[in-house]
């Protein structure tokens, strides 16, 4: 039986190369965002009917519901192998925290962490269908680290790998739960096409890493396969860092 995996912001960026990695590994995909645009180019790279692509706000627990309801549907009595809660508001800057709204924050902390609670919490039936299935939160090393007026953002990132391990604690042995915190990850080939760019990288961007460059969205999708697979299978409750170690890389004023 093919293994379903389903993936939240999932037609664009990061979620849209994660997509398209386990179709071509031969993997059910269902998808869901809010951009229909995106979607529609989704259903047009794979169309076939190995791809489900609903749009769904995440932060909104009446269209999560209705979302995993055509997931449930499509599934019939097959189980879903992986969710990866990777939608979130990509620009983590906010402005100065004493101009920052309240509805403003909400908006960081529903697209991200809020989103993650609600749909992990609609897939666990999926999930304990399946011995030995698997969330995977897309965290960021926002979540260790900050850069000025990233408030919410760093807040909900920092929010999803807290939610991690204690999902991993209490939703274990059947379900493992791990968290990915990419770095700086090149995601513009991988937008929609009215939105699609391929930026060239300075010499500089590339020292800044460890690894000698910039992150690609191939190396979290990378990291995900990893940890939905049987050799993962001792791993949970986790924060694993893809980001070329430039977080650990000490950097002095000059």
């Amino acid at each position: 039986m093919d293994k379903t995996i389903c993936i939240t912001g999932g037609a664009a960026g990061i979620g849209r190369g994660t997509a398209l990695h386990f179709h071509a590994k031969g993997w059910r995909v269902c998808v869901l965002d809010l951009d229909d645009e995106a979607l529609d180019e989704m259903r047009a790279l794979v169309p076939d009917d190995r791809l489900l692509a609903v749009g769904c706000d995440v932060g909104d627990e009446s269209d999560v519901g209705n979302a995993f309801d055509k997931l449930t549907h499509w599934l019939g009595d097959a189980p879903l192998a992986a969710l990866v809660n990777n939608a979130a508001l990509a620009d983590p800057y906010c402005g100065p925290l004493e101009e920052l709204s309240l509805d403003d924050w909400n908006r960081w902390i529903d697209a991200s962490l809020t989103a993650t609670f609600l749909c992990s919490r609609a897939a666990i039936p999926l999930l304990r269908r399946k011995p030995g299935a698997s969330i995977v939160n897309i965290s960021s090393t926002r979540a260790l680290q900050s850069e000025p007026d990233t408030f919410a953002y760093a807040a909900s990132k920092g929010g999803v790998s807290a939610l991690t391990h204690a999902m991993a604690v209490s939703l274990g042995p059947d379900i493992r739960v791990n968290a990915v915190l990419p770095g700086w990850i090149e995601t513009g080939p991988w937008q929609k096409e009215s939105e699609r760019s391929d930026p060239e990288h300075r010499d500089v961007d590339r020292e800044q890493h460890p690894a000698g460059r910039v992150g690609r969205v191939e190396d979290i999708a990378g990291a995900i396969d990893w940890l939905v697979s049987d050799a993962a299978g001792f791993v949970t409750g986790q924060q694993i860092v893809v980001d070329g170690g430039m977080s650990v890389k000490m950097i002095y004023a000059h």
